[in-house]
Parts: structure tokens; C-alpha cells; sequence
């Protein structure tokens, strides 16, 4: 909006500077918001299971609906209060009437450096100030001719062909991010705890709780048997493996008598000084006046070896265990606090990409309806799946795993890809009749400047988040930086070049009747000291 607004002329009237902003900017303002807000309406669906990622997309969304809201009001209304001022001839920050050029220059320096307006020189014509911005000036004169640049563009096509084969690299190495060590702050206890322990004991799983939740037959021999073949191939603490070796090095049977059974259990196996603490693994429940006590619930752990690939071989343990558990006549559960990571990111590879494809489809049929061209729906779609390729994979090779921030990067990365090159794509195809290379230059005056000042902003932003101390907050900032470098390299480099030899054509419209049609006009533009521009028009 306040680029659009740079571009109108300061003697035309309040409300038709303000009618021009919205005519050129509401389209695709409105158009990206609701890009956000689909995107981020998946994410906060039932569609996610991670409660997290669901707690984040609804405020998300509430903050954007908020936004747009104040665009339209607030920020509008600065704009015409600005308009206001420009209009008497007023300082739009410092509200005072600016001197004439020939005053202004017995001022000081500081003072004519903050009282400089863009209409001070007169003499320049009404849009000589264009080329002040030293941006503009850089992509007008030097950028727009190099990046079209017959020898460059192999280059650029080279280099987009090495983005996508590292962005495949890394998307095949995508891996689940499980760490409960992630969640806390770089320098506590429990990272010096994982790092020791993934450097010394790195070979064992997780101790696992096996716990048999219901009254079970200990006494039966079959029942014996089915427990020690579940824990068969684990390192075990078992109090049930103990009290049978007990037995039998006592000559007796261990298949019992219920009452026999927990009698000894009570009385004389957990009365041993080196089998006392597994009291406080057996839960005793009273039967009636006079019985012996029932084992109620009991717990064993287990620590199974490992190799390398330790976090795929625990995914493959849990879910076997927990479809034994559901066939077994034993009712048991297994438990380790590193499984509610496990289960937590289970589809947080399946997830982002889910909602991508299902905001970029959105994002086809909405497009179609509104734009000119309907390749631009495509190009549109096409980018941002490209942009979310490259920053999984990137992301991927610098170490970040999958976890409920860099789920959220990638979906926030849509919106903010969509932002940067949607209004490139749609300045490039509105225009017709001249060469794919004048409209690219003129959609990166346009519309990349805006694209290159929002992406210096957020980067600018991002600078204080790698100074946090937190595991979290690095992969937020990484993930970030390559949603902001990912969206640059498509809008200023990969899109401007593409588009010079790709369609949509540039071919002049020829419709019948139109020859004879043709007219030629004559615009003079007249200045006086005034600024007050009168225009005489003659066919």
C-alpha cells in the first residue's frame, strides 16, 4: 500500500490517490490474506493432531483476521490524513509547511535533510521523482538488464537445478524430531544428560515400563510363559523372572496354587533384603475375610539394544509391542516418556505437506476466478511448492528435524512465498504487446522493490531471535531464514527469468473491427508555480 501510494501524484485529489491504492493493491492484499487464513485454518482443523501446532494456527489466524481489519481502517486513514498535508504543502511526518526550494537552501543541512519532500524540485516534471529511490534506481538501471541477461540466464537456470537437486537431497533425509532435549534451553542439565548419554550409553533404548494394568494368573505356566517371551531379547528387571528363579532354586514348582503363589510372593520372596525393592513393583488387592491378596497390577522394565538408527528402530518396537498388547490375554501397556515424542511428531512429515497440497489446490481455484491470465494461478502454485521444497530440504541439511515449530515454518511459509511473488507474477501477465523481457523489468519496478523492503524487514526482524539461548528458537530462526531466502531467490532471481521464455505470451490482443478503431492521443502536461496540473488532451 505505501508503495502504491509513493507512485500517485501529490496534486491529485485525497480520494482518488486513496481509490488508486486500493484499486492497485486490495486485490492481492485480499487475496494473500485469504491464503493465510486457509492455510492456517487447516492447520488449526481437526486435520492436525499435534495440539500445539492447533493452539498456535488459531491465534495466527485471529492475528491476521486483525491485521486486514487494520489496513483497511487505520493504516488507510494515515494515508489520507497524509494526503491532507501533501496537500497544503505540509511535512507528512513533522507536519510543517515545507519552505520553497530557494529558502530551503540558506537552511542548515540536518534541517534539509529532514524537510526534503519528493515534490521539492519542480522542474524535474511531475514524476521526476521516480528515480530518487536509490532501490528503484539499482533495479531500473542495473538489475532488471542483468538478471534478463542473455548470458546470465543459464546461469540462473543452472542454479535453480542445484536448488531443487539439494532440496531433494535433503527432503529424502527428513527425519522425526523426538528430542525431548529440543523443548528446553541450550545450556540446562537435561542437554549435558542427553549428550552423555548418547555418548556412552547410545547403544540402549529408552528403559521401557511394561505394565499389566489387570489381575493376571502368574500361577499359570502358560501365562509365565507368555511374559517371558514378550521381554525374551531385552535386558529386564523383572520381579517375575526373579520369583521364579527364586522357586526354583528352592525345588519348588512354579506352577502353584493361587494362594501358594502369592503366599510365598508376600511372605518370604519379597522379605529377601536383595528382593525387597520389588515391592514397589506388585500391586496387592484384598479379596475377602480370610484369602490371600490377589497381584491386582505389576510392572518390569526393559532396555533393548540398539544400532544407529536407534530413534526407527524404537518407532518399529513401540508399535509392535502395542499390536501385541492387543492380542495378548494379558492386558498390558508399555510406557517411556520419550514415546509421547514419538507418538506426538508420528505425522509431522505427512502433515505440513498435506496442508500445503490442499492450500495450493485452494489457492488454483481461487486464483482462477480473479486474475487476468489463468496461467498465473499455475506459475503462483507452481512457486510455492517450490519454495516449500526447497526450505523441508534445506532445512533438513542444516540439521532441523520435524518438530512442532518447523511444522509451523512450513506452513507459514505458503503465505509468506505468496506474498512476495504473487503481485511479480500478476504485474508480468496483466501487460500486453511488448517483449517478455520489458515486462519483467516493469514488474520488478513494480512490484519487486515492495518484495526486496518486505524481505529486508522480516530478515532485519529475525536478527535478534539467534540470540536466544533455546533449541526451539534456533529452529525457529533457521526455518525463517529459509523461508525469507527460498521467497527472494524465487521473486528476484528464479521467476524474472523463467518468465522471459516460459508463457504466458506476450502477443497483442487482435480483435476484428479494432484496425479502424485506432485513434491517437496527445497528452500535454502544463506546470505552474502552483503545482496544479491542467492537462489538454486532443484526438
Amino acid at each position: 500500500m505505501l508503495s502504491s501510494w509513493r507512485r500517485t501524484r501529490e496534486d491529485q485529489h485525497v480520494k482518488e490517490r486513496v481509490a488508486s491504492v486500493f484499486e492497485d493493491v486490495m486485490l492481492r492484499f485480499s487475496g494473500s490474506t485469504m491464503i493465510h487464513l486457509m492455510t492456517l485454518g487447516l492447520a488449526a482443523s481437526p486435520l492436525t493432531n499435534m495440539e500445539a501446532v492447533r493452539l498456535f494456527c488459531r491465534n495466527a489466524v485471529l492475528a491476521i483476521t486483525i491485521s486486514y481489519i487494520y489496513m483497511l481502517s487505520f493504516y488507510s486513514s494515515c494515508l489520507v490524513f497524509t494526503g491532507y498535508l501533501e496537500t497544503r504543502y505540509r511535512h507528512g511526518c513533522f507536519c510543517r509547511r515545507v519552505p520553497k526550494p530557494d529558502r530551503l537552501d540558506s537552511k542548515p543541512a540536518w534541517y534539509r535533510c529532514l524537510m526534503y519532500t519528493r515534490y521539492q524540485d519542480e522542474t524535474s516534471g511531475v514524476h521526476g521523482h521516480t528515480d530518487c529511490h536509490l532501490l528503484l534506481g539499482c533495479v531500473r538501471h542495473c538489475y532488471g538488464d542483468w538478471i534478463t541477461n542473455t548470458y546470465v540466464k543459464p546461469f540462473v537456470v543452472l542454479l535453480y537445478l542445484v536448488y531443487i537437486s539439494f532440496g531433494l537431497m535433503g527432503f529424502l533425509q527428513v527425519t522425526q524430531g523426538s528430542d525431548p532435549s529440543a523443548l528446553v534451553a541450550t545450556d540446562t542439565a537435561t542437554v549435558l544428560y542427553t549428550h552423555a548419554q548418547h555418548r556412552y550409553f547410545s547403544s540402549y533404548s529408552p528403559v521401557i515400563g511394561f505394565y499389566i494394568y489387570e489381575s493376571a494368573p502368574y500361577w499359570n505356566a502358560s501365562v509365565q510363559r507368555d511374559l517371558l517371551e514378550y521381554a525374551k531379547g531385552f535386558q529386564r528387571i523383572s520381579w517375575l523372572e526373579a520369583y521364579l528363579s527364586y522357586l526354583s532354586d528352592r525345588n519348588q514348582s512354579t506352577s502353584q496354587p493361587r494362594e501358594n503363589f502369592t503366599r510365598t510372593l508376600r511372605h518370604s520372596f519379597l522379605h529377601e533384603p536383595q528382593f525387597a525393592h520389588f515391592a514397589d513393583d506388585i500391586i496387592f488387592a484384598e479379596r475377602g475375610q480370610g484369602e490371600e491378596p490377589d497381584v491386582a497390577a505389576s510392572r518390569i522394565f526393559l532396555v533393548a539394544k540398539t544400532t544407529e538408527n536407534k530413534r526407527e528402530e524404537m518407532s518399529v518396537l513401540l508399535d509392535t509391542l502395542r499390536r501385541l498388547s492387543l492380542t495378548s490375554r494379558v492386558r498390558f501397556l508399555i510406557f517411556n516418556p520419550s514415546f509421547v515424542y514419538l507418538d506426538r511428531y508420528a505425522t509431522a512429515v505427512s502433515s505440513p505437506l498435506r496442508h500445503s497440497l490442499l492450500a495450493v489446490l485452494f489457492l488454483l481455484g481461487l486464483s482462477s476466478l480473479v486474475v487476468v491470465e489463468p496461467l498465473v494461478s499455475l506459475w503462483l502454485g507452481l512457486t510455492l511448492l517450490s519454495v516449500q521444497f526447497g526450505v523441508l530440504g534445506f532445512m533438513t541439511l542444516w540439521g532441523v528435524e520435524m518438530d512442532c515449530v518447523s511444522v509451523l515454518c512450513l506452513i507459514t511459509a505458503l503465505g509468506h512465498s505468496a506474498d512476495c511473488s504473487g503481485p511479480l507474477l500478476c504485474g508480468f501477465a496483466s501487460g500486453r504487446g511488448e517483449s517478455r523481457t520489458r515486462w519483467v523489468h516493469l514488474a520488478l519496478e513494480r512490484h519487486g522493490i515492495p518484495s526486496l523492503q518486505t524481505l529486508v524487514c522480516y530478515s532485519a526482524a529475525l536478527v535478534p531471535i539467534c540470540a536466544v539461548r533455546s533449541n526451539l528458537t534456533r529452529t525457529l530462526f533457521r526455518c525463517l531464514t529459509l523461508t525469507a531466502v527460498c521467497s527472494a531467490l524465487h521473486t528476484l532471481a528464479f521467476l524474472p527469468t523463467l518468465l522471459t521464455f516460459l508463457p504466458p505470451s506476450k502477443s497483442r490482443d487482435h480483435r476484428p473491427g479494432r484496425e479502424g478503431q485506432r485513434q491517437e492521443v496527445e497528452c500535454v502536461e502544463m506546470n505552474d508555480s502552483t503545482r496544479v496540473v491542467d492537462q489538454i488532451t486532443t484526438v
